[in-house]
């Protein structure tokens, strides 16, 4: 289509045109190819990874198809245009009415994780492409295999192939896709790799999606039912190995509530298995387990970074570097706090803002749910951790050095859109076209007082003031 000053591609003008229903029906025969398929995915994906098929069942197979029936059912839905009638429209517009319309950005790349390889990148491509884009997906380190086989059940389902493009894992791939360019990047992935995209970004003004990384905390209030905390924080630093963004990292509770949760976290975490811990990774960890000790924190466990089992640094502060950091190890930090209040000032010193744990009594909700609204975090999580947020119903992104922007439910979807305003008038004076002089000051000032002056009464004379001015101007 040429429209005199841009020539759009055939292929984003096809994709615009075709309705969201049609979109969503290619997803939903995607949906029914993957679920014959989940073994297979699940055995696709990296056994560099901490976790059994049953793990990649769980945390990653079954939040996608979730995540893919949330869009059958609800993106034309949340992607219908919006009508504006008269309610609420300016006096000044009558005439006028407008559609606020969700429109596709026209190509998405989304690069992926190598710790999730296929739930978090599959989310975002299922919702690129219900939104009517064409995608590139760049898989992270060892998703590749996985990536191929969503992309095949997509054809398999309809999907033509040009709307899908798949990439190779290397980094090269991912720099090659940057500089041919996108619409919009969604990008997953350490919070060193989220600057470095962001960067080259930076010089197209190339707008992002970043989910980054974490240094994730729970809170234990003094009601909180400690073998329940003992418990999930096991399960998170046993989920992936603890190399998941939202891993618990930080702990904060009162010294009593410390010395009877200690006990207790140190039996869960006995029979936590072991990892081998990539290179990097493990020499990051020692230095700092090893910096804080020096600073006077206690190592509970021991550094065998061939075999990692879970590790527990008590007496931490927030000085302290691995208090501040994202090492993606099976480690987390014990911070004493007088009170809840104090908790939130030593969390906040973290850079890092992507989901917190809060641990209450059933009493105590109601303060919960107050702490929740001062802290600076994507997602606080009351009396769980990790698991509740793969419901696809709910939007998740972090803050401050976790990124911005969020992917998956209505919000997620509506990221892979951009907003188009149209206004129509069908009728109604336009006086704007017509010049103003000073002689229409006394009228516009009346205009204005009789529409937003405090008092009924005011409102009333200048009304009467608007009539008044309005005959002298005939």
């Amino acid at each position: 289509m040429n429209c005199g000053v841009c020539t759009l591609d055939a292929a984003d003008v096809a994709t615009a045109a075709q309705d969201v229903r049609a979109r969503v029906k290619v997803l939903k025969a995607a949906r029914r190819l993957l679920a014959k398929r989940a073994i297979e995915l699940a055995e696709a994906i990296s056994a560099e990874l901490a976790r059994s098929r049953a793990d990649t069942l769980t945390a990653e197979v079954l939040p996608l198809l979730d995540a893919c029936k949330f869009l059958e059912r609800n993106a034309a839905r949340i992607l219908r245009p919006r009508k504006l009638g008269m309610a609420g429209r300016p006096f000044w517009l009558s005439g006028v009415v407008a559609e606020v319309q969700r429109v596709p950005l026209g190509r998405v790349l989304v690069i992926g994780p190598a710790n999730f390889p296929l739930f978090l990148p599959g989310v975002q491509v299922l919702q690129a492409l219900a939104a009517g884009n064409r995608v590139t997906w760049k898989p992270g380190r060892g998703g590749e295999g996985v990536a191929r086989i969503v992309a095949q059940s997509l054809y398999e389902a309809g999907l033509p192939r040009e709307l899908l493009t798949l990439t190779d894992e290397s980094v090269a791939a991912g720099e090659d896709a940057l500089r041919r360019g996108a619409d919009k990047v969604f990008v997953t992935g350490s919070a060193a790799t989220g600057r470095a995209v962001l960067g080259k970004l930076a010089e197209t003004a190339t707008p992002a999606v970043v989910e980054l990384s974490g240094a994730d905390a729970v809170m234990v209030m003094p009601s909180a039912d400690l073998p329940t905390v003992a418990k999930a924080v096991a399960f998170g630093l046993r989920l992936n190995g603890g190399a998941v963004c939202m891993s618990p990292r930080r702990l904060f509770a009162s010294r009593a509530a410390m010395a009877a949760l200690l006990p207790l976290l140190e039996r869960e975490l006995a029979s936590v298995p072991a990892v081998t811990l990539p290179g990097p990774v493990a020499e990051k960890l020692g230095a700092l387990v090893n910096e804080a000790v020096a600073h006077g924190a206690t190592l509970v466990g021991e550094l065998k970074p061939e075999r990692q089992k879970p590790l527990v640094v008590t007496n931490a502060d927030v000085s302290m570097a691995l208090t501040q950091s994202d090492v993606f190890a099976p480690v987390i930090s014990l911070m004493e706090a007088t009170s809840m209040l104090e908790a939130m000032h030593l969390y906040a010193r973290c850079p890092y803002a992507l989901t917190v744990s809060i641990f209450c009594g059933t009493k105590d909700e109601g303060n919960a749910r107050e702490m929740a609204a001062m802290l600076k975090a994507g997602v606080v999580l009351i009396n769980d951790i990790l698991a509740p947020t793969a419901d696809p119903r709910l939007p998740f992104g972090g803050r401050g050095a976790s990124g911005y922007g969020v992917t998956r439910g209505a919000e997620g979807l509506l990221e892979m859109t951009a907003v188009k305003t149209v206004i129509v008038r069908r009728g109604g004076r336009m006086r704007h076209l017509e010049a103003t002089s000073d002689a229409d000051v006394p009228l516009l000032d009346a205009l204005i007082r009789s529409a937003h002056s405090g008092g009924w009464s005011e409102r009333f004379q200048a009304m009467r003031d608007v009539v008044t001015f309005s005959r002298r101007r005939q």
